[in-house]
């Protein structure tokens, strides 16, 4: 076990920019032992990406009110992390071609229909018949609802419906972070996070509204020490084209402490609460089959009636398919109560706070190897004490 910081940990998954080839020639590397990929199966409509442009007064940010009274909860979550990247490949179970799409560690959510796409162009083609899913988070959701819209029959199998799993807990944040080691990804790993993310936000574009709720929030980066240029919120990163509104503040164009560098983006926000249950929604009313049920091992998979299963178990399947690669990073989340005139996300110190409707979070929690789920209280209030000299620090407008 080991606890680390949110530097440490983007420091050790920064991803160095590749060469990217395009999207469709890459769907042509993925499937293992190296067989092309046919695009014969029915694919999604085109995305139209609306133009968007957020804008909210920097100087007079309002204040997050930090204080024990308005604590509502704290709650604990475990992303399914592999140094090496997240999992898009396929393998045959007896008769039964399973496509495996799992391991996003801390950007599930962000590239769960990026990687889903990856994972129906190297099953789909060529297939008929019903398809089964197994897992129910947001990865899972996500290859479901593609796949009914490339005309398929779809069952989800899961031990957990929506509320229980994973991305129920997390930030909700659109953003890569904290999915690979830097030092142990490689170049195609790269192209298939890429891949993923350009085809990821794209999708949630056509999502923005209550009805999903997914908006568009400004973000700012604060730091003591300045950024990597060639990391994930570098001028170079690879994720550039992603995050509108880019740009350095002055200290008089902002609120934050003298001293420290600042940077803003634009970014999506998605609530779990809110956007997991549409998603349900909408792949039942797609006349989606939902089956609560723990499949244990292998055997089980292949006893399925369905002949393509695509497995979105996130951390099951450590035990499920043997990946001793998976490891769980603990994420500690805790909600104030809701300040709606916050509308703006900020990270800072290692730490991040989002304006959620259901109240304001505030995070910063990354312990690798660490499986508990209970609350860690003596860590709340340090990261509570943080954050609260973090806010009462605003520079005062006369």
């Amino acid at each position: 076990m080991q606890a680390i910081n949110r530097r440490q940990f983007l420091r050790r998954s920064g991803l160095a920019c590749a060469s990217i080839a395009p999207f469709a020639a890459l769907s042509r590397t993925l499937l293992a032992d190296g067989h092309s990929i046919l695009q014969s199966y029915k694919q999604p409509l085109p995305i139209q990406v609306p133009r968007v442009k957020f804008d909210a007064p920097v100087r007079d940010l309002p204040r997050v009110h930090v204080t024990d009274e308005r604590v509502m909860k704290t709650i604990v979550g475990l992303r399914p992390y592999r140094p090496s990247g997240f999992v898009v490949r396929a393998e045959k179970v007896d008769d039964t071609l399973v496509v495996h799409n799992y391991g996003h560690g801390g950007g599930g959510i962000t590239l769960s229909w990026g990687t889903a796409q990856l994972a129906l162009q190297i099953g789909c083609p060529g297939h008929t018949g019903p398809v089964a899913v197994i897992g129910c988070g947001a990865v899972g959701l996500a290859s479901a609802r593609l796949l009914q819209e490339a005309g398929y029959t779809v069952t989800i199998y899961t031990k957990a419906l929506p509320a229980q799993t994973t991305s129920y807990i997390a930030g909700g944040e659109w953003f890569p972070f904290l999915v690979a080691s830097a030092q142990q990804s490689d170049a195609r790993f790269n192209q298939q996070l890429l891949a993923a993310t350009e085809f990821a936000y794209k999708r949630y574009q056509t999502m923005l509204g209550t009805e999903y709720g997914v908006r568009w929030i400004r973000n700012y980066c604060i730091s003591k020490k300045g950024f990597n240029e060639n990391g994930a919120i570098g001028m170079q990163s690879m994720y550039r084209s992603m995050m509108p509104e880019f740009r350095d503040l002055q200290p008089a164009d902002h609120p934050f402490a003298d001293g420290n560098a600042v940077r803003q983006f634009d970014t999506l926000l998605i609530e779990p609460p809110t956007y997991l249950p549409a998603m349900m929604n909408a792949f039942r009313q797609a006349s989606g089959t939902v089956i609560v049920r723990d499949l244990t091992d292998r055997n089980a998979i292949a006893a399925l009636p369905e002949k393509l299963v695509f497995n979105c178990t996130g951390m099951g399947a450590k035990d499920l398919f043997a990946d001793q690669e998976l490891t769980p990073v603990r994420g500690q989340l805790t909600f104030l109560k809701p300040q709606p005139e916050v509308q703006y996300g900020v990270s800072h110190d290692e730490l991040y706070m989002l304006p959620r409707t259901e109240g304001i979070l505030l995070g910063g929690t990354y312990e690798l190897g660490v499986n508990s789920v209970v609350p860690d209280m003596e860590r709340k209030n340090k990261i509570l004490a943080r954050h609260k000299a973090f806010f009462d620090g605003y520079k005062r407008r006369t």
